[in-house]
């Protein structure tokens, strides 16, 4: 019998680390990330020369604008299981092909109905971006800590692409035609679909059968009337009509779950949501969106309406927001190490509602300077929350269903910014007739302020009291 030689048997297998090609990876990853939000911000900007040039209707223009998102919202869990089926690289490759062929459409299209046609591919390539490339995260980045750094980064390419499209997008049109706001995306879609293929790897559930495609349709037909409900409810208060499309979303996510609980192999397999290291990430998560997507919209108007910015210099004082929003995701990580993620993102919650505090104040003191200050110490506070729950999230789902997860987390947040939308919108209206009147809005931004810094500080007791015990360690949560 052969005696076992020194250091032969190792007690506990190490998680990977990244090569350098997973690096790179991560570095084309972030680019339809960056995309995705740009195109979400910039269209704003290029509303008036679009509606001189194609004439359309009240109706056409709302659709123009909301389309995509809406498509978005209701695709994401469809293309989230796609990914696991049949492979993330192949979804996001083909999604950003399907995105950029769109985009030369309505950078070129003659007619309200074919830019409305072309918003809705926008839409639909569009949500293959985030489950796609969180998945692929999930699978390059094993050792936990590279994996904080990897999501730190695809969070913190959101932001800078939503900072960047009302800059970019005010250059653009100043020099050239409205339609070259849906070309400045064309080079980082080239650069993926070039570069993509040679240093992203695929990952699929090879035993996952075939995507039901009644579920597929159920999921958009449930999500696209409440949204609409919602985006009704900011626009003109609460009334029958998006009560009524509110109920029929409702009912139709009540038949979806129904289906699925039914089928043998799910669209979503809800015993996934009873995971107990999830439930509590993707209810704050929707939370923070909540608060994020509706405090940014009162600070952007208020600066055009009361401080009298044209677009372009509003989208260059959002920059400031951006590099908040970078520097947290990228050092919160570290922190967690030291401490734990829940006192992390509590203490950047509480920083957060010192923020909100300061925008209180503003009805007083009607000043850019202060303005600023608070959007970016509110920004730096919520950006933990971003970085940390989505890889608590991420770390927690299955390898093969990373895309699944990855999905519902994203159609939770695009609810939750929907939602956010639509109540802050509502209470400013509510409270003072015209939520985005110059005259009212000094008044409007410190009440939803007071409401958000109240909601942070319950989210910062949520990650206190639930995610305590939640630790990530060589890519699982315990």
């Amino acid at each position: 019998m052969r005696p076992l030689q020194k250091h032969a048997i190792r007690p506990l297998a190490m998680p990977a680390r990244a090569t350098r090609r997973d690096w790179v990876g991560l570095a084309v990853i972030a680019l339809p990330c960056a995309l995705y939000a740009m195109d979400l911000t910039v269209l704003d900007l290029a509303l008036p020369a679009i509606s001189a040039d194609l004439r359309p209707s009240n109706i056409e223009l709302l659709w123009i604008v909301d389309i995509y998102g809406f498509l978005v919202a209701g695709s994401l869990i469809t293309m989230g299981t796609l990914g696991d089926r049949v492979g993330h690289r192949r979804v996001l490759l083909i999604g950003g092909a399907a995105f950029g062929v769109a985009s030369v459409v309505a950078a070129f299209a003659t007619s309200p109905g074919i830019l409305i046609a072309a918003r809705a591919v926008l839409g639909i390539a569009g949500a293959t971006f985030a489950p796609s490339t969180l998945s692929l995260i999930r699978n390059m980045f094993e050792d936990p800590d590279e994996r904080s750094i990897a999501i730190s980064v695809w969070a913190t390419s959101y932001s800078a692409g939503g900072a960047a499209g009302p800059s970019l997008g005010g250059f653009l049109l100043a020099h050239f035609w409205w339609g070259s706001v849906f070309l400045a995306g064309i080079p980082l879609l080239l650069a993926l679909l070039v570069v993509g293929p040679g240093v992203l790897p695929e990952f699929r559930d090879h035993r996952a059968g075939r995507i039901d495609v009644p579920s597929a349709a159920l999921s958009l037909a449930a999500t696209l009337p409440i949204v609409l409900g919602l985006k009704t409810i900011a626009q003109s208060g609460a009334g029958p009509l998006s009560l009524v499309a509110i109920l029929i979303g409702a009912s139709l996510g009540v038949a979806f779950v129904r289906r699925q609980r039914a089928l043998r192999e799910p669209l979503i397999d809800f015993g996934l949501l009873r995971v107990r290291p999830l439930v509590a990430p993707l209810a704050i998560y929707a939370l923070g969106t909540f608060v994020a997507f509706g405090s940014f919209l009162y600070v952007t108007q208020y600066m055009q309406l009361v401080l009298g910015l044209d677009p372009w210099r509003a989208g260059l004082w959002t920059a400031p927001f951006a590099v908040a929003f970078l520097v947290g995701s990228l050092v919160s990580p570290h922190l967690a190490r030291r401490a734990s993620p829940a006192d992390v993102m509590a203490a950047g919650f509480a920083l957060a509602a010192i923020g909100f505090g300061l925008l209180t104040r503003v009805a007083t003191i009607p000043s850019l300077g202060l303005l600023v200050t608070g959007f970016v110490v509110y920004s730096l506070g919520l950006a933990p929350m971003f970085t940390l729950i989505n890889d608590m999230i991420v770390a927690a789902a299955p390898p093969q269903r990373a895309g699944t997860i990855s999905a519902i987390s994203e159609t939770g947040s695009e609810f939750g910014g929907a939602l956010g939308i639509a109540v802050l919108g509502s209470l400013g209206t509510a409270a003072y007739g015209s939520a985005f009147a110059a005259e009212s809005l000094p008044r409007t931004l410190p009440l939803v302020a007071a409401v958000c810094a109240v909601l942070v500080i319950v989210m910062g007791v949520m990650a206190m009291t639930s995610l305590r015990h939640v630790r990530v360690q060589h890519g699982a949560s315990s």
